[in-house]
């Protein structure tokens, strides 16, 4: 579930985007229309609060329904019906298809690698690479695909990557620094690229280690020598080709950053009945 207190002032500005002055075509259309949303390809169908929520910012005489977040849908099938006076259903049907077509990208994105790996009992996890003031809605999709969120933000968790151990002048000094700024209940994890790396990671004392752009054979190796002391991710190349070759390998968990960077908006359009 997602709150519309999470998306609400996007929708609005969103809205405003859109049509800052109003709909001088559509305006002068007051009687009565419906319309249907229709998937134009295959996918799982996601964000039906949001555009239900477009509509009710428009015009809180239009009612919206959609089938239920997670459902798969087919080609031709009927997502959603708007009903309400045809200028209104004009003036939110772009902003509302935005929105409905990027979640349900998203979350058949995340639907392809989670089905993959479901055997294996990997997690499928997100990470910060998302659209600006859309991380609320986009890891909210990556649920609703199957998927597990990452930390939601810079302040929810410390992961160090190759920045911060240049920072901090080496992985011991990294970690030893993130357990003195880190909150009692934080999990302090390290990005490697290298066995070594990792088991300096484990020597100082992280509770995770996240194994980046490692082939499959090099995480198994992780796996088999810290796995029962660490919590192991592995990221880096990873897709719907070759994702299941790293589940197989017993890490517990593979972030993704195409979930939500590089996920194709699923087809989905809009049409008034006559």
């Amino acid at each position: 579930m997602i709150h519309r207190l999470e998306f609400e002032d996007l929708v609005r500005g969103a809205l405003r985007e859109d049509a800052p002055f109003g709909d001088p075509f559509g305006a002068g259309f007051r009687q009565e229309a419906r319309g249907v949303f229709l998937a134009m390809e295959a996918g799982v169908f996601c964000g039906g609060d949001v555009a239900a929520e477009v509509f009710r910012q428009v015009d809180a005489a239009v009612s919206v329904t959609f089938v239920e977040e997670g459902r798969r849908i087919r080609p031709g099938e009927r997502a959603g019906e708007a009903l309400g006076p045809a200028g209104s259903l004009l003036r939110g049907e772009r902003v509302a298809l935005n929105f409905l077509q990027k979640l349900s990208g998203v979350a058949t994105a995340t639907a392809r690698y989670a089905e993959r790996v479901s055997p294996y009992g990997t997690r499928i996890l997100d990470t910060r690479k998302t659209t600006p003031l859309y991380r609320a809605l986009e890891k909210y999709a990556v649920r609703v695909g199957g998927g597990f969120n990452h930390r939601f933000t810079l302040s929810d968790g410390i992961l160090i990557k190759e920045n911060g151990i240049r920072a901090a002048g080496g992985i011991p000094e990294a970690v030893e620094a993130a357990r003195r700024s880190a909150p009692h209940l934080s999990r302090v994890e390290v990005e490697v690229e290298t066995l070594e790396d990792a088991e300096a990671a484990v020597l100082a004392g992280a509770d995770a280690i996240l194994l980046d752009n490692m082939p499959p054979e090099t995480v198994a190796e992780a796996v088999r020598r810290f796995g029962g002391s660490v919590f192991l991710e592995a990221s880096g190349g990873i897709r719907p080709e070759n994702v299941e070759a790293y589940a197989r390998t017993g890490v517990e968990a593979i972030s993704i950053g195409a979930l939500t960077h590089s996920a194709a908006a699923l087809d989905i359009s809009f049409e008034l009945l006559p």
